[in-house]
């Protein structure tokens, strides 16, 4: 058979063109600037703890806060550096030093299952989900950066693409703000080529249809419009605000009851008129089956700085298995990529608190939409993403 030598770029740079005994094509690689791209262990594990202030006093219908804190791991294998993060207390961070670190130490940094199994059995004994749930997501973050630098591939490549860019829905009209401050929120948006915005509601079941409506308003007839009450009404408060929400075409609740009653979703979800969404709570891939097998939501959350890109994944194919859509919670720089590599993927969360951190935190392209949509820099390997640190030093505890 004749064949004709080509070439590709692969992990570096992969050529085949030359041909072994009976004609076998022979595939042989050479580093890229440097960088083996195999073989090479975890040497060094850093963590650090950052606290930004908020631009306003902010709340949601069963939280206030005022400063948010931004955890980051850094892991060297040979000459690359892998990046992770995830929003947390600044507690996470012993964990990470103390049970996490020492288990990846030496490691290879290719094999990214491994130390994930290590560090959920590591964190057993003071519970595996919450507080250390994020501290794992952090490293495993950085690890999968770290393989796709090794590679030279961009994350969304690593995994596989399926998309080239994943809509963002603008995330805020928080609580807190007058009319006025959601109104220039949202008309920003708009603005800039936005097409879904999403608000809180649960402070006040009074007031609420009210701000709704400004909100419509603001936003025009063709915007897709989201409230999220993170949990603050019981099943029938919620049934009945869903109702008053239905009169400006709200077309996703996210949250109307704690998503720990799933019983209470699900029967606020056979009820209301719109989508019913939840799983920013969600730590790992049993949590998602179960809210799946209770039918509890129409759209399946998930957050990649909770449950790391590991977590993400599996709940993804947990999404193609029940046939549910995924949306991804917060954190836009991350998930841009995942999202752009799992099939049920619909947006991305454009949270106002994490763009702005990530765009003082970061350098790359996903720290920003473009007109509506987040899309990877396929010209950068892993997540695309440059730690500033010189910005952040100002911030750290």
């Amino acid at each position: 058979m004749n064949m004709r030598p080509v070439s590709l770029n692969l992990a570096g740079r992969a050529r085949i063109g030359s041909k072994g005994k009976h004609g076998r094509l022979v595939l042989s690689f050479s580093s890229m600037d440097g960088v083996r791209p195999f073989a090479e262990t975890i040497q060094k594990a850093e963590v650090s703890v950052f606290q930004v202030a908020t631009d306003f006093p902010e709340s949601d219908g069963t939280a206030e806060w005022d400063a948010t804190t931004l955890v980051v791991v850094e892991l060297t294998a040979g000459r690359a550096r892998g990046l992770g993060y995830t929003y947390s207390h600044g507690a996470c961070a012993e964990v990470i030093r103390d049970k996490l670190f020492p288990l990846i130490d030496g490691c290879d940094a290719m094999d990214v299952a491994a130390p994930w199994n290590r560090m959920k059995e590591a964190v057993r004994n003071f519970g595996q989900r919450g507080l250390a749930a994020t501290a794992i997501a952090a490293v495993d973050i950085a690890l999968w950066d770290l393989k796709a630098r090794l590679l030279g591939l961009p994350l969304v490549k690593l995994i596989g693409a399926v998309r080239e860019k994943i809509p963002v829905y603008g995330s805020g009209g928080f609580t807190s703000y007058s009319d006025k401050q959601l109104r220039q929120q949202f008309e920003g948006w708009v603005d800039e080529g936005i097409t879904m915005v999403k608000m809180k509601v649960g402070r006040d079941a009074v007031a609420d249809p009210a701000r709704v409506r400004a909100a419509r308003k603001a936003v025009g007839d063709s915007a897709g419009l989201f409230v999220d009450a993170n949990g603050a009404w019981t099943p029938k408060q919620a049934l009945r605000l869903a109702d008053a929400f239905a009169e400006p075409n709200v077309s996703w609740f996210e949250e109307p009851v704690s998503s720990n009653d799933l019983a209470g979703m699900r029967f606020v979800r056979d009820r209301a008129p719109m989508e019913i969404s939840a799983g920013e709570y969600v730590y790992d891939a049993f949590e998602a089956r179960q809210m799946l097998e209770a039918q509890a939501v129409d759209v399946l959350q998930a957050d990649a700085t909770r449950c790391g890109i590991t977590g993400f994944l599996q709940t993804a194919a947990l999404c193609d298995a029940f046939q549910v859509p995924l949306s991804s919670h917060t954190a836009p720089a991350l998930h841009a990529h995942l999202c752009c590599a799992v099939s049920r993927a619909r947006h991305a969360e454009y949270f106002h608190d994490h763009v702005r951190i990530e765009q003082m935190f970061f350098d790359g392209s996903t720290v920003r939409h473009r007109d509506g949509f987040l899309q990877p820099d396929l010209s950068r390997p892993g997540l695309g993403l440059e730690f500033k640190k010189n910005d952040a030093e100002q911030f750290r505890r």
